[in-house]
């Protein structure tokens, strides 16, 4: 083999190809789709379940499990990534987090834990607590503030069913 054979036969725009125009084109009468049946039919088009017409796997298998598909995502937090990220008498929100790479990817709510220890005095503003964060954070001399959740779950039902819905 030559470099010069490499792209041989090697068209950048083929013509397209037309089926059921006579017997001599080689896809001429059935044009490819065989002999009766549904996929020789136009529009013919099968679910993805489908399985030849033996009951489904879908229906032969029983459903098991349950999902929880209204909860809200909540992102933890340690109080110990707090000390370190922020200096002494900082206010910490929602944004800052995000800007210092400690709050990734998408939540509904922030929960500061107590795992850690905490010798700055800071302002934290988060949705959650736990009772040792909190306890950490006020002996430290620094402040909690709860925010209110982005949605209830009332609110979360009503949006995917919008969404469902449209």
């Amino acid at each position: 083999m030559n470099l010069n054979d490499v792209h041989r036969g090697i068209t950048k725009f083929k013509n397209r190809k037309r089926i059921g125009r006579g017997v001599g084109s080689g896809d001429g009468k059935t044009a490819g789709r065989g002999h009766k049946g549904h996929k020789s039919r136009s529009g013919y088009s099968r679910k993805p379940t489908f399985q030849g017409g033996a009951m489904p796997m879908v229906r032969r298998i029983p459903k098991r499990g349950f999902t929880n598909r209204y909860a809200s995502v909540v992102f933890a937090v340690n109080v110990s990534q707090l000390g370190e990220a922020f200096d002494d008498g900082a206010e910490v929100t929602l944004a800052m987090l995000a800007e210092r790479n400690i709050a990734k990817g998408t939540f509904d709510e922030v929960k500061i834990l107590g795992d850690g220890e905490l010798t700055k005095k800071l302002t934290v503003a988060a949705h959650r607590f736990s009772k040792s964060a909190e306890e950490k954070i006020t002996a430290a001399g620094g402040t909690v503030v709860k925010l209110p959740a982005k949605r209830t779950p009332k609110e979360r039902v009503a949006a995917l069913a919008a969404a469902a819905g449209k």
